[in-house]
């Protein structure tokens, strides 16, 4: 009978983003960093805009479904972030969300099946 095969990790974050405590953590905030994970989804209905919107958040986090994007950032740069989506959009007609989750929290995401992974280079090893 053939091994199993390992058992997959309980979060890709755990992997993903190893947990490195901050100094609000050492000094004891509860949810930890200053840095948050923020989860941006779109839905907009114009090709030209949509791409200009995919490029802005390609900037700033990693794609992770075809219109849901990671980012870690900080607030003011999560500030700068949001304002140049908005240049990108018509309120009108399009849509743009971002969920704010604590990076300790974020190790409770769990996912399965494939994910949608960018061409952008995000780190070299060496």
């Amino acid at each position: 009978m053939p091994a199993p095969p390992p058992p997959a990790p309980a979060s890709y974050w755990d992997e993903a983003l190893p947990f490195i405590p901050s100094a609000s953590e050492l000094t004891g905030h509860r949810c930890g960093d200053h840095q948050m994970l923020t989860l941006i989804a779109y839905d907009i209905t114009n090709p030209k805009r949509l791409h200009k919107v995919a490029k802005v958040c390609e900037d700033w986090g990693v794609r992770v479904q075809y219109s849901v994007f990671e980012c870690r950032l900080e607030a003011d740069a999560f500030d700068r972030f949001w304002s140049d989506l908005k240049d990108q959009i018509d309120e009108a007609d399009d849509r743009l969300v971002a969920y704010k989750i604590c990076l300790n929290c974020a190790r409770d995401i769990r996912c399965a099946g494939t994910m949608v992974t960018s061409e952008k280079v995000v780190a070299y090893v060496c």
